[in-house]
């Protein structure tokens, strides 16, 4: 007995280590240098039937504006952290602490992990595994990488991902020739894709779209998207 007790927890670590480190770094180091082809979300909002429209571009491929806007948005310090700005999620922490409306403090490269490796959800463990594959895309992609990952997997809509689709859809344009008016519109919605609108777009969207294109302004002059240039 005591022998099968040692071979069950010796294949019982080894199907962890393949599952928890091994198969993740793998994944990783591929998406490196091939486009992920579909995210879980994809398939689930697909199964949901609500369509999928992905169109990958290199990041050539994308207007600058673009990623100018999201940083604004999303993220002024992708730049400069290592994957987690724990600032942010301090302040989200003590947000959604004294009952007010849950705020994420999410980094673009949280956000990457989660959409192109995880499944949607606030699970610890899901949100262990975000923290992993965050580490592994910082240490093996590098920040233009995980811009460009990111652009390319972002929903922009039901059945829309990506900078190509979202632009030929909403703009009738492709990802190169986006506006940084455009931009800001794409990046306004991303808390709540399924809700809120590019076109045509409510009070609060159209307000935050006009916050985040001065900000685009104050990125680009403080060369706060730099490393994804």
């Amino acid at each position: 007995m005591g022998r099968f007790v040692r071979r069950l927890l010796r294949n019982l670590l080894l199907a962890l280590f393949l599952v928890l480190v091994a198969g993740p770094v793998v994944a990783v180091i591929l998406y490196r240098f091939i486009p992920p082809p579909v995210t879980p979300l994809m398939v689930i909002r697909a199964v949901e039937g609500r369509g999928l429209d992905h169109r990958w571009r290199p990041m050539d491929k994308i207007s600058p504006a673009l990623p100018r806007a999201l940083i604004a948005a999303e993220d002024a310090k992708f730049c400069e952290h290592r994957g987690f700005d724990f600032e942010a999620l301090q302040k989200a922490y003590e947000n959604n602490e004294s009952g007010r409306k849950i705020r994420g403090g999410s980094t673009i490269s949280q956000q990457t992990a989660k959409n192109v490796f995880l499944w949607p959800g606030r699970s610890y463990v899901r949100k262990g595994l975000e923290a992993w594959f965050t580490v592994l895309i910082e240490t093996f992609w590098g920040k233009k990488r995980i811009m460009e990952v990111y652009m390319n997997s972002i929903e922009y809509g039901s059945g829309i991902y990506g900078a190509e689709a979202a632009a030929q859809r909403y703009f009738g344009v492709s990802a190169a020739k986006l506006t940084q008016a455009q931009s800001a519109r794409l990046a306004a919605i991303l808390p709540s894709p399924l809700k809120w609108k590019v076109i045509k777009p409510g009070k609060y969207v159209a307000k935050r779209t006009k916050k985040i294109g001065k900000a685009t302004g104050a990125v680009r002059r403080d060369g706060l998207a730099d490393c994804v240039a």
